[in-house]
């Protein structure tokens, strides 16, 4: 059963689509599974001032995306690699044991965006995260379908 933010972000999500000329782009998922998040940012002075994302996924992995997206507006690259896919879990009123791995598909996609961003300006900074494999290892709860 979904809670009622999660209905309601996957009926009307937000901040879906993306961005063109993006300061930081990731991309992670696996087809096995079925879902694909890509996130986008847009990055001033530090401080994420846009943030969009595109899905392919059911209900609980656009559900995530979008509250991900309201999660990291205004906030600055280092608060954003502290987003956790239990903060992402919390902020929907809880997801189903087996869509926990959509909150770890955001968790991951911002951080690989976050990483991308520090590659393009040559920033040497690790980001520490799965490499986008999600389904394919054991790092984290559940990676049931």
């Amino acid at each position: 059963m979904y809670s009622e933010k999660v209905m309601d972000h996957f009926m009307h999500p937000r901040n879906v689509g993306e961005i063109e000329n993006a300061d930081g782009i990731g991309e992670v998922g696996n087809a096995k599974c079925g879902d694909i998040m890509k996130m986008f940012l847009k990055i001033d002075d530090g401080v994420i001032t846009h943030v969009n994302y595109q899905t392919f996924g059911g209900g609980a992995a656009v559900a995530t995306s979008s509250i991900a997206t309201e999660l990291l507006k205004g906030k600055t690259l280092d608060e954003a690699l502290k987003l956790t896919n239990q903060a992402v879990i919390e902020a929907l009123d809880g997801l189903p044991p087996v869509k926990i791995h959509c909150s770890v598909l955001a968790e991951e996609a911002v951080k690989a965006a976050v990483a991308d961003y520090y590659k393009r300006n040559g920033i040497d900074k690790t980001v520490e995260g799965c490499d986008g494999c999600c389904c394919a290892c054991d790092k984290h709860d559940s990676h049931e379908n």
